[in-house]
C-alpha cells in the first residue's frame, strides 16, 4: 500500500466525490456505515418465509449480503449513487398496459443494459477518489454481488424503502438505478431518510398478483417481475391471466406511486427506447427467430432471460389478448415449437376465451 494524502479532510473528500459523481452522470451520492443488522433481521425473516422463490442465491451467500466487511474485507463505508432512468418520450405506460395487442416492458429495460454503464462510471469515480488520496481498498458493484443496495441507499440518505420495497425519494420518486463502492476510507456518513409512505396503500392495492402481501413485504413468487425475469420454468397457471400483457417486468406499483410525480427524466441517451420496445406489437415479437432476438436485443438487459423465456412470456400475453385472427395464427404457428416450455404456454394461451 502506498502513502495516503492526509492533507485533505474527509469532509473535503466527500464534497469532491459528490462533484465528481455529478460530472459522471450520477444525480446523487451518499455514504453509509456498514451496520446492516436491522436489514439482516428482515432479510432472514423474508428468506424463512420462502418469499425468494427459486432465487436460491439470496440464501446461499449467507451473511456476506448484510455484512459488507465479509464480502470485501477492510470495508468501513459504502458509497451509494443514484442514476435516473425514466425515458423521456416513451409511449405512456398505462396506454401500453391497457392495449392487450401490445407488450409492456418495464421502463428501466427499454434501452441499454444499465449494469455495464453504471459499473464503468462507478469505476471512474473510484479511480478519481484513489487518485486524490492515494492507495485505497475498494470494489464497485451494480447488481453484481450480494449487496443490500436498498438498505444501503436508505442509510446513505438517497431515500427510504417504500411499501412496495423499492427505494423512494421525495424529490425524485423511484425511477433510478443504484450503484455502490465499498471502501476503506472513513468518509462522513449521510443522514438516513425517514419513511414518508404514510397511510398510502396505492402500490399494495394495484399490484396485479397481490405480491405485496403486507406493507414492505413482497412475495417474489407472486411478483410479475420475478415470474417474467427470474423464473426459468413454467409460470404458475394461477398468475397467468393476472399478468395481462406484461412480458418483461412490471411497473404498476411505481406508476401508481404519488411520489413519482417528482421523478426526473434521464439525461442518458442509452436509456431511451430501442427497437420500439416502449410499445411493441406482441405478434411481431413472437415471430422473432432466436437470432433476431439476440441481434435486436444486443446490449439490452432483456437478453439475460433467454429466447425461450421471452417466447414463454409473450405466449402468456397473447393468451390474455383478444383472439383476433392474427393472434390465433401467431399462437398456432408455435404449437409445435421445439421448446416444451413454449409449447405448454402456447397451449394454455390457445385455450383462453
Amino acid at each position: 500500500m502506498g502513502e495516503r494524502n492526509t492533507a485533505l479532510t474527509m469532509k473535503e473528500l466527500l464534497n469532491k466525490a459528490q462533484q465528481w459523481a455529478q460530472s459522471l452522470g450520477f444525480q446523487q451520492l451518499g455514504v453509509s456505515d456498514i451496520d446492516l443488522s436491522a436489514a439482516e433481521t428482515q432479510l432472514t425473516s423474508w428468506l424463512k418465509a420462502g418469499f425468494h422463490g427459486d432465487m436460491d442465491y439470496m440464501a446461499r451467500h449467507g451473511t456476506k449480503r448484510s455484512r459488507p466487511e465479509e464480502l470485501v474485507p477492510g470495508t468501513v463505508r459504502v458509497i451509494t449513487v443514484r442514476m435516473d432512468y425514466w425515458p423521456d418520450g416513451a409511449t405512456d405506460a398505462w396506454t401500453v398496459i391497457n392495449d392487450r395487442q401490445q407488450g409492456f416492458i418495464s421502463r428501466y429495460a427499454l434501452g441499454r443494459d444499465y449494469h455495464k454503464l453504471m459499473r464503468k462510471r462507478l469505476a471512474k469515480l473510484a479511480a478519481k477518489i484513489e487518485n486524490e488520496v492515494g492507495d485505497t481498498g475498494y470494489r464497485v458493484f451494480c447488481d453484481s454481488a450480494p449487496v443490500m443496495e436498498k438498505a444501503l441507499a436508505q442509510k446513505s440518505g438517497l431515500g427510504w424503502i417504500g411499501k412496495h420495497s423499492n427505494v423512494l425519494s421525495r424529490e425524485h420518486g423511484s425511477y433510478f438505478f443504484l450503484g455502490e463502492i465499498y471502501t476503506d476510507i472513513p468518509l462522513p456518513v449521510s443522514d438516513a431518510i425517514s419513511d414518508h409512505c404514510g397511510s398510502c396503500t396505492a402500490c399494495i392495492d394495484i399490484c396485479p398478483t397481490q405480491a405485496i402481501v403486507a406493507p414492505y413485504q413482497v412475495d417474489a413468487r407472486r411478483c410479475i417481475s420475478y415470474l417474467t425475469i427470474e423464473l426459468r420454468g413454467s409460470i404458475p397457471v394461477e398468475f397467468r391471466s393476472m399478468m395481462g400483457n406484461r412480458i418483461y417486468g412490471c411497473d404498476d406499483c411505481q406508476l401508481i406511486c404519488p411520489w413519482n410525480k417528482f421523478s426526473q427524466v434521464t439525461v442518458e441517451s442509452d436509456y431511451l427506447p430501442r427497437q420500439g420496445l416502449d410499445s411493441p406489437q406482441l405478434v411481431e415479437l413472437f415471430a422473432w427467430t432466436e437470432q433476431e432476438f439476440l441481434t435486436r436485443l444486443e446490449g439490452s438487459p432483456i437478453r439475460r432471460i433467454g429466447y425461450e423465456c421471452w417466447l414463454r412470456n409473450i405466449a402468456v400475453a397473447l393468451g390474455n389478448a383478444e383472439k383476433t385472427p392474427v393472434v390465433m395464427t401467431a399462437l398456432t404457428q408455435r404449437m409445435n415449437d421445439e421448446s416444451e416450455l413454449v409449447r405448454e404456454h402456447v397451449s394454455w394461451a390457445l385455450a383462453q376465451p
